[in-house]
């Protein structure tokens, strides 16, 4: 079992950063992969990025990929996405979710753990 809990959401202008964080609590974090996804209004849920058990392997949506980056530090239990230049088309809840296996998947039913997200806001 694995409880997750986001924070570091906020407003931002168009251009700035942002750096989330989830705290995982349960022995098995460090055997899963991580994965952060987003919803905005009105919209599905997304998938933005991954990283394996281990932190060697890093996937990214298209959409993000060069402005955002996933890490975890297994020793805190956590994992963070670090996010750059950011468009108002990032404006959503973006969810921390935690895999079934220890290789990262982009589909939310790979996920057995979510927490309840974290609200980012992106001003024009």
């Amino acid at each position: 079992q694995v409880q997750l809990v986001e924070s570091g959401g906020g407003l931002v202008q168009a251009g700035g950063s942002l750096k989330l964080s989830c705290a995982a609590s349960g022995r098995t974090f460090s055997s899963v992969a991580m994965g952060w996804f987003r919803q905005a209004p009105g919209k599905e849920r997304e998938f933005v990025a991954a990283i394996s058990a281990g932190g060697s392997i890093t996937y990214y949506a298209d959409s993000v990929k060069g402005r955002f980056t996933i890490s975890r530090d297994n020793a805190k239990n956590a994992v963070y996405l670090q996010l750059n230049i950011l468009k108002p088309e990032d404006t959503a809840v973006y969810y921390c979710a935690g895999s079934r296996r220890n290789v990262p998947a982009r589909t939310p039913p790979e996920y057995a753990y979510w927490g309840q997200g974290t609200q980012v806001t992106v001003s024009s």
